[in-house]
This record gives structure tokens, C-alpha cells and sequence, in this order.
């Protein structure tokens, strides 16, 4: 019986992903600059048509943005703590013209799960091989984002190799991930290692 090796792993989790309705895209099809962790494109659409209605400014929408990348310090936990509470909480944004107030900016609808209607604003994409320049150059097995913003970093071993362990993959995400690609640590809490 032939095993599989970690591209096959790796085309499984994206035919799983797709037919979960996640949007897929080859991270080579992505036009970017390989630093930037975030896919503004998909965070900018989000907030665009999630504050339509509050008519969110291009200003705003960029300060928002700045404020998902922003980190108050701190070591992982810390970082992991703020990233966690900034997606299920939000945050206050002030408003450019300074008569409205305040707007509350959910980087996640939380709406949909209530209505059972997940997808219907949000926007849920699956990206593999997405290249990151850190510290180092990175390339990520896979990647899942939500409106943009990296939630999961997946990352495939092939369990036949014998030195290759589980806690490999772990290493790789805690340690070398987290350190060569800062810029992706604090935005992302959480951290997922698959092994075949």
C-alpha cells in the first residue's frame, strides 16, 4: 500500500476545506508583499460591507486595520491573550467626523453563528504554501483566514520519515514560526500541527 507524503496530505486538507465551503487559493496566486501576514483585500471587503450601513470611511477602515495589527507587547501569552479578546470582543474605533460615535469594529461577525447563517458575511479562506518573509523566508503548509486575517497555521510532517514526530511540527509553529515571522504571531492565537 503506497503512504501518502505531504503534498498529498496537503491537497486532502484542501479538498476537506473546499467542500466546507472555504474559498482556496494557492498562496503563488496571491499578488502581495510577502511581509504582510494579513490579506487586506478580504479584511477591507469584510468591513466595507459589514459598517455599509454606519458608513465606514476608507480612513477608518484603515485605522481599524492598523489597530487588528497592532500589538500592546508583551510575551506570547500575553500577545495571544490580546489577539483572542480583540476577535471575539472588538474594539472602539473613533469615528472621523467627530459628531458620531464611536463605531464598535468586530473583526469576526458573530452574528452569523447565532442566525446559522455562517459565510453570510464572513469571509473564509484557505490558503496553502503562502509564502512569508520574517526574520527568515517561511513558506506555511497552509493557512486559514477570516476575513483576511490568519486564524490557523497548519503545518504537515509525513509520519513515514523516522525522525519525523508531532512534536516536529510543534516546534516549528512555536518556535521557529513564532520567531522568524513575528508579524504572523501576533496577529494569530491559534496554531494547529497536522501529521499524516
Amino acid at each position: 500500500m503506497a503512504h501518502f507524503n505531504e503534498a498529498q496530505l496537503e491537497q486532502v486538507f484542501v479538498e476537506l476545506f473546499k467542500k466546507e465551503h472555504y474559498d482556496y487559493v494557492h498562496g503563488e496566486n496571491i499578488t502581495r508583499d510577502t511581509r504582510d501576514v494579513i490579506l487586506y483585500d478580504d479584511l477591507r471587503l469584510y468591513l466595507q460591507k459589514k459598517y455599509e450601513a454606519d458608513h465606514i470611511t476608507d480612513d477608518e477602515i484603515n485605522r481599524a486595520i492598523a489597530r487588528l495589527e497592532t500589538s500592546d507587547g508583551g510575551g506570547v501569552y500575553a500577545k495571544n491573550v490580546e489577539a483572542l479578546r480583540l476577535l471575539q470582543e472588538g474594539f472602539s474605533l473613533k469615528r472621523t467626523n467627530p459628531k458620531l460615535p464611536n463605531l464598535h469594529i468586530y473583526p469576526i461577525d458573530y452574528t452569523e453563528v447565532e442566525r446559522n447563517e455562517l459565510g453570510k458575511n464572513n469571509l473564509f479562506r484557505f490558503v496553502n504554501q503562502f509564502v512569508i518573509d520574517g526574520e527568515h523566508h517561511r513558506i506555511p503548509d497552509g493557512i486559514v483566514f477570516v476575513n483576511g486575517l490568519p486564524l490557523v497555521v497548519l503545518e504537515f510532517k509525513n509520519a513515514i520519515k523516522q525522525n519525523t514526530t508531532i512534536e516536529n511540527a510543534y516546534k516549528q509553529l512555536t518556535n521557529r514560526y513564532r520567531h522568524d515571522i513575528p508579524k504572523l504571531s501576533a496577529i494569530t492565537p491559534l496554531w494547529l500541527s497536522a501529521m499524516e
